[in-house]
């Protein structure tokens, strides 16, 4: 089915394995695709910063997407930013052909005005098709681009395909506000909303109004967790779960590491067989494993799938 405006839960972000030659290890990722189902993630995004896809040839990213298409029943999002708008036609049209949900937009980074994003994002539309449902990812942090809530308002309700919004503007919790205050008062179009950020603020996004997390931290689980307990209005117990994984979601969060932090995780766990990236990338030393190996063990004093 495709994507739209009442999508929920979450959205895992999908790392990217490698083999130790750096080919795109095919038995990983059929892995991660069921843990993800497994975990309660209800869809999966690809392609997206932290699954490297800028580091990947046009058919690798192509493999990923019929790969995980075919493997899994979640709704399957596929991340196709792109330099120019050729290429991302192309990529946004052939993974809707294999059956993929939707599609995932960020703006380049040499925006700088209003005016620009929303030119932008038009002519992203009018690469792709009508047709395509899209997700808006706003990074500001990695990204450069800034996007006001009014912004937003303005290419949501430009563009029906416009369905979902990854949040990941820090701080971002009065954008959320802003956002569920303009669709109340009827000025937008009811769009889904889904945190990233590695997680590191979902506890209060949820209670903001946003519809679940799109993000990848190692225990998708948890944030599945997380997201159930708040939407059952479990408050306490949502913030539990979140506070024995916070000072972990916080390590990954560190800037040029956290990708490393994530496979290193996702390896211990058994999930990919490398924790490899291709280059450029960042590298836990010794001591850094040392570190995420400590606290997985304080974690799972409160969490027994974090006893790895």
């Amino acid at each position: 089915m495709p994507l739209n405006h009442t999508a929920n839960g979450v959205y895992a972000i999908a790392t990217t394995p490698f083999l130790d030659d750096f080919s795109v290890d095919t038995k990983s990722v059929d892995r991660l695709t069921d843990f993800y189902a497994e975990a309660g993630a209800t869809g999966i995004t690809i392609l997206g910063i932290m699954g490297e896809a800028p580091k990947l040839e046009y058919e690798e990213s192509l493999g990923i997407v019929r790969q995980v298409v075919g493997r899994s029943k979640l709704p399957i999002i596929v991340g196709v930013s792109a330099p120019g708008f050729a290429a991302m036609r192309r990529l946004a049209r052939e993974s809707m052909d294999l059956g993929a949900a939707g599609v995932m937009i960020a703006p380049p980074s040499n925006l700088r005005t209003d005016d620009q994003i929303r030119g932008y994002y038009a002519s992203a539309v009018e690469a792709i098709g009508e047709d395509i449902p899209f997700v808006i990812q706003d990074y500001p942090l990695t990204l450069t681009v800034v996007m006001t809530p009014a912004v937003i308002r303005d290419i949501v309700n430009a563009h029906l395909s416009c369905v979902m919004l990854k949040h990941e503007d820090w701080p971002g919790l009065e954008k959320i506000s802003a956002l569920r205050k303009f669709q109340g008062e009827g000025s937008m179009r009811e769009i889904s909303i889904l945190c990233g950020n590695g997680g590191l603020f979902l506890d209060f996004e949820c209670e903001r109004g946003a519809d679940g997390a799109m993000t990848g931290y190692a225990f998708t689980d948890a944030l599945a967790d997380i997201v159930r307990l708040q939407a059952a209005g479990n408050r306490d117990a949502a913030h539990d779960m979140f506070d024995a994984h916070l000072p972990l979601i916080r390590y990954e969060q560190q800037q040029g590491v956290g990708l490393a932090v994530r496979k290193y995780v996702l390896k211990k766990r058994g999930l990919i067989t490398s924790d490899l990236q291709r280059k450029p990338a960042g590298a836990l030393t010794a001591k850094a494993r040392e570190e995420v190996d400590y606290l997985l063990s304080r974690v799972a004093r409160h969490d027994p799938r974090a006893v790895i």
